[in-house]
């Protein structure tokens, strides 16, 4: 499965409107609960929260990958967010974050968040993307940037 595959533009946020992490995270939550996505926003938010407490998923070079597990999921989702302002998200660099993969997955599948999870950071790793993503103009650009990137790879 690849990460564009995953990524409907309804679950792309093209400027986030939070300003902290727990904004962002119940940002999210709200975006997946608006689409149809999962019942209990509230419950996402606290999964997040605390993991988010055991150490920042703020991997650096203005990146952030907030994941958890969610028990009754039926599989995995993803969604991405932009904040040109940036927000503090205690990052392993200290700088602000700007790109938010959120990956939530079932709590039977551990092997399959993992995989995503090595996947978004290994595809984060290239600057030139990552400098693409925040020019993108828009949501079809940012699905399209990701769907490029990714052809022939796997997640």
């Amino acid at each position: 499965m690849k990460i564009s595959e995953l990524i409907g533009d309804e679950l792309i946020i093209d400027e986030l409107k939070a300003a902290d992490k727990l904004g962002v995270l119940r940002e999210f939550s709200e975006l997946l609960f608006e689409a149809g996505r999962l019942i209990d926003k509230e419950g996402l938010t606290r999964v997040l929260a605390a993991r988010e407490a055991l150490g920042s998923t703020g991997i650096g070079d203005g990146v952030a990958i907030p994941h958890g597990k969610l028990k009754g999921l039926k599989g995995m989702l993803l969604a991405f967010g932009r904040s040109k302002a940036g927000v503090d998200f205690d990052s392993l660099d200290g700088e602000k974050a700007h790109l938010f993969f959120l990956l939530i997955a079932p709590e039977d599948a551990p092997g399959e968040h993992l995989r995503a999870l090595a996947r978004v950071s290994r595809l984060m790793k290239d600057a030139s993307l990552r400098d693409s993503l925040m020019k993108a103009a828009g949501k079809k650009e940012i699905r399209r940037l990701l769907s490029k990137d990714e052809e022939g790879r796997q997640v």
